[in-house]
């Protein structure tokens, strides 16, 4: 449901939650924004992250504890650290994309409650507002353990988060406490607005509310969800009207429930927030009435997800794909030290379509048609490939 929750949103270190006890010695938490910038002088349009990443808090000390490091790996010692992931996507006119990492101890964070306030040196993050910098050498670049691109990112930013994703009971006390879910998903803002400056490499994008088609979520747990599947726009343009509409937004992410250890299969949480309207497909009062199927296929060139997801008043259906060039190949490590078994690829320029349609008792009643542009897309796990046509003899 479209209901904020700074309490959620913020940083949980003590006390009933997740990372009590053992969950403080395996477990992650992730805040994730994504925004579009505009360059200054040649106008050209970029798409940027900035994260900010916790994993194992409860085994830190003066020093940041890298699980992929040569030294930590033979004495078996699991990640410990704040990492700060920065950097863009590939952009249209072939300019690479850029993943900036930069390691800090556990002792280096700061952080209040709830609105959450967190600093690490240069770099903050709060509720309305986050500014940092990375800067990696080239020789840093070259240690595997960093996980990192060359580069140097400064960003400077207000963020006013207009809808949010709550996901009730799902990421709630009790289903954490029972280990339901290997990952929790917040959104407290899907749709965000974001306004400054980003400088990457030294060239500077002019970062405007109307057009930076922001994105804001958290992620925690105690592992990655297998398979991963994230899908988000707010640049959304009806068919109906031939407006593009400027409140309106579509988040998608999976989960894994199991009950007593057991696998339950996986499910996919949607909001898709409509003029107004909110549409929620497994979901809070939905989870139990809500009948969904999707599918991911690969080729050489792109990814496609097809999904169709029905409540017991609605139905819709998204067909999305994002080009492989345009897209990255995010690293992480888990919280058991592992790096995540094959990538995940994330780009910022996805396009599709989104039916919404009425149940009624004489059948479906379509009430609009959204072409979705420049959409968040972020995949791993397997997939059904493409074989390529051949010819018949």
């Amino acid at each position: 449901m479209n209901l904020s929750d700074r309490k959620r949103n913020a940083y949980v270190w003590r006390g009933f939650g997740l990372f009590h006890g053992f969950h403080r010695k395996r477990g992650y938490m992730r805040w994730w924004h994504s925004f579009s910038g505009i360059h200054e002088e040649t106008g050209e349009s970029r798409t940027f992250f900035v994260e900010y990443y916790v994993i194992n808090p409860g085994l830190g000390g003066d020093r940041p504890i890298l699980g992929r490091h040569p030294y930590y790996r033979k004495r078996g010692m699991k990640p410990s650290y704040i990492m700060i992931k920065a950097g863009a996507f590939p952009g249209q006119d072939g300019q690479p994309g850029r993943q900036l990492h930069a390691f800090y101890p556990i002792c280096a964070l700061n952080t209040t409650g709830s609105p959450l306030v967190m600093q690490v040196e240069d770099c903050m993050y709060r509720e309305d507002r986050i500014s940092g910098r990375v800067e990696v050498t080239p020789e840093e670049a070259a240690h595997r353990s960093l996980m990192s691109d060359p580069g140097v990112m400064e960003w400077d930013l207000e963020v006013h988060k207009a809808v949010s994703c709550h996901t009730g009971f799902l990421a709630g006390p009790l289903f954490q406490a029972l280990n339901a879910l290997d990952s929790y998903w917040h959104g407290e803002g899907i749709r965000s607005f974001f306004q400054g400056t980003v400088t990457l490499d030294g060239e500077t994008y002019r970062v405007c509310a109307d057009t930076s088609y922001g994105y804001a979520d958290k992620h925690w747990g105690r592992s990655f969800n297998k398979p991963w599947m994230q899908l988000a726009c707010c640049r959304l343009t009806s068919a109906h009207t031939g407006r593009e509409l400027r409140h309106s937004v579509l988040a998608v992410s999976s989960c894994c429930p199991r009950f007593f250890f057991l696998p339950l299969g996986r499910r996919l949480l949607i909001q898709l927030t409509y003029t107004g309207e909110d549409f929620e497909f497994g979901l809070n009062s939905q989870f139990l009435f809500t009948k969904c199927r999707w599918s991911a296929r690969e080729n050489g060139k792109r990814f496609i997800w097809h999904i169709m997801a029905r409540n017991r008043t609605h139905l819709i259906k998204i067909s999305g794909t994002c080009t492989k060039d345009r897209m990255l190949k995010l690293k992480y490590e888990s919280p058991d030290a592992a790096r995540t078994r094959g990538p995940l690829w994330a780009g910022g320029s996805g396009i599709g379509t989104i039916e919404i349609y009425r149940l009624t008792k004489n059948g479906k009643e379509l009430l609009d048609t959204l072409r979705m542009d420049d959409a968040l897309c972020e995949y791993r796990g397997q997939t059904l490939k493409i074989q390529p046509k051949t010819a018949r003899p």
